[in-house]
């Protein structure tokens, strides 16, 4: 635990810390209000109605802020890397920082515009929240493939392209389901259209509640998809820690 917070570890450990327990703290209190279903709602549901969206709202902000910090110290680091011994182009590391920057932009919006509130603006800075994230972790999987073995191990690479993989695969499906399901309310309705069961792949196998439940299996598998997005780039995110952690911030 304590090399977490060695360094510049801390800022990447906080980023992941903290933003869990905005979902966690905002999911229990929508789950005893009566908000959501207690079941795999989608991680924008849990803030959307009060109390729980002033929790969301002010914690998520904050998270968008430690990420912005977190992007721009790796791209700081790779910096110096690629300065010590040239192993890429500065352009992989510049667009990897402008993508994880955007993101955190989609991040900030889906905090302050709730999602049945403005809808169409929800929605584009979630777009932007996942699939900058998506495409900030590919990018840092080729660079850190670019920087083995002085800088990574292979280990880490395979990591980091794994992570990379999983979260590509599950964003298109996770956009797809949100599109296919109303965005106007949280109580979902039996006779709303559903996905055939064949389509629940990637930790999402097909159940009774395909066929029965009141929550579609349209709504189940996006949500899935959803929360594997959110934990794969923050354990991405927890790889970054490592790495910081022999890094000092001063300031001049």
């Amino acid at each position: 635990m304590l090399c977490f917070l060695r360094g510049m570890a801390f800022v990447p450990f906080l980023l992941v810390t903290w933003s869990s327990a905005a979902f966690i703290i905002s999911y229990v209190v929508a789950v005893l209000s009566g908000h959501v279903n207690p079941f795999l709602p989608y991680i924008s549901d849990t803030g959307t109605t009060p109390p729980e969206s002033g929790i969301f709202g002010f914690m998520i902000n904050f998270s968008a802020f430690l990420g912005a910090a977190t992007m721009y110290t790796r791209y700081k680091i790779v910096e110096k890397q690629n300065q010590t011994s040239y192993f890429s182009t500065p352009v992989f590391n510049l667009v990897s920082l402008v993508l994880g920057l955007v993101g955190c932009i989609g991040m900030g919006i889906v905090a302050n515009f709730q999602e049945l509130a403005v809808p169409v603006v929800h929605d584009g800075g979630a777009l932007l929240a996942f699939v900058c994230g998506v495409g900030y972790t590919l990018l840092q999987s080729i660079i850190s493939y670019k920087s083995c073995p002085q800088w990574n191990s292979m280990s880490t690479c395979h990591v980091r392209m794994a992570i990379s993989a999983v979260s590509c695969a599950a964003v298109v499906p996770m956009i797809a389901c949100a599109s296919l399901i109303s965005i106007t309310k949280l109580e979902w309705n039996p006779k709303e259209k559903d996905l055939p069961c064949c389509f629940l792949t990637l930790w999402s196998l097909p159940d009774s509640s395909c066929f029965s439940e009141p929550l579609p299996g349209t709504y189940q598998l996006g949500t899935r998809k959803n929360m594997n997005i959110g934990f794969w780039f923050f354990l991405c995110v927890v790889l970054f820690s490592v790495v910081t952690k022999a890094i000092k911030c001063t300031v001049k």
